[in-house]
């Protein structure tokens, strides 16, 4: 295997290995944090994490021959069981610290049981969380990742040197980007699934391409801040849609009757978000917008004949990216 200190070129299966520790480390290192529970930022960290790392895996399958144990269901099942109480974290937040304050007295008071509920839901969904952190599968995959990052094994492609193959690595990552039905939903009314569904997508195409931020050059950094800015606005439109349904559900007489300001309040954000994704998605639909994501890959294809040259240095100082 390669590594960053030998004098020849760094392989792909070398590469995809320190991307790999890195992820995997987080996840132990926050272990202890998440089960503590006096924090809602661990959860949310190891939610990221995890997510990180099953786009990495799946990015770089060709390259990697992993233990059976290290199987895409068990990341996607765990990173659900977090989900459900870091969403109520995010909604519980988003209404006490962001909502509420702008909000008359009556409504506040009247929304006291709403939180309530809130906080017991996320206690129910914390169990599933530890049920899951504990689990004999998780902990299992761990330990199967760790003991494979000690000895990794590589394909073919792996042992090949990473000059030459990145645009391989992060064509598949935007491959129909753009061809997603959430772009053609012009509507605040239409299918919102899809449009969330659209998040995820913006979501995984920007992680494969932070994944190879040390090697690549500063086009495609300018799309990976373009893809994170318009996956946290959708992100936005979504918590606030899921705000208001939960809450229209805990009101015998709904929302629009019981708490109008809020229901003013929500709309008036959910609508500002809605324009400004719309005002960006025409923009990226244009053909010399959608064009130019193709060219960025392709035109810094060509400093990969220098990219082992600096990889020394890049990688070991290379942080976690943003959630």
């Amino acid at each position: 295997m390669a590594s960053p200190h030998d004098d020849h070129p760094f392989s792909n299966g070398a590469f995809a290995v320190d991307l790999i520790a890195r992820f995997t480390d987080k996840l132990v290192s926050l272990q202890g944090p998440v089960l503590a529970d006096s924090d809602p930022e661990p959860l949310h960290q190891m939610r990221v994490a995890l997510r990180r790392l099953r786009t990495c895996l799946h990015q770089f399958a060709p390259a990697l021959q992993l233990p059976r144990a290290v199987a895409d269901p068990r990341l996607a099942k765990t990173v659900r069981r977090l989900g459900m109480a870091r969403d109520l974290d995010v909604l519980r937040e988003r209404l006490e610290k962001d909502l509420m304050p702008e909000l008359p007295e009556a409504e506040r008071k009247a929304l006291k049981p709403v939180l309530k509920q809130l906080r017991r839901e996320r206690a129910l969904a914390y169990e599933q969380v530890v049920s899951t952190l504990q689990s004999g599968g998780y902990l299992k995959l761990l330990s199967q990742l760790q003991g494979w990052l000690r000895h990794p094994e590589f394909t073919p492609l792996g042992e090949l040197p990473l000059p030459g193959w990145t645009l391989e690595w992060q064509a598949p990552m935007i491959a129909g980007l753009f061809q997603h039905p959430g772009w053609f939903i012009v509507e605040q009314e239409g299918d919102m699934e899809r449009v969330h569904d659209l998040r995820k997508r913006l979501k995984a195409a920007r992680y494969g391409l932070e994944n190879l931020g040390a090697v690549t050059g500063s086009r495609c950094r300018q799309w990976v801040v373009e893809l994170r800015d318009l996956q946290e606005l959708l992100g936005e439109l979504n918590d606030l849609n899921v705000l208001e349904r939960a809450i229209d559900d805990q009101l015998p007489s709904g929302l629009a009757r019981s708490l109008p300001a809020l229901e003013a309040l929500l709309d008036h954000r959910a609508q500002g978000c809605w324009e400004q994704w719309r005002q960006r998605a025409e923009g990226l639909m244009l053909p010399e917008r959608r064009l130019s994501l193709s060219m960025a890959l392709w035109l810094e294809r060509g400093s990969d004949s220098h990219c082992d040259s600096h990889l020394d240095s890049a990688l070991p100082a290379l942080a976690l990216p943003s959630p």
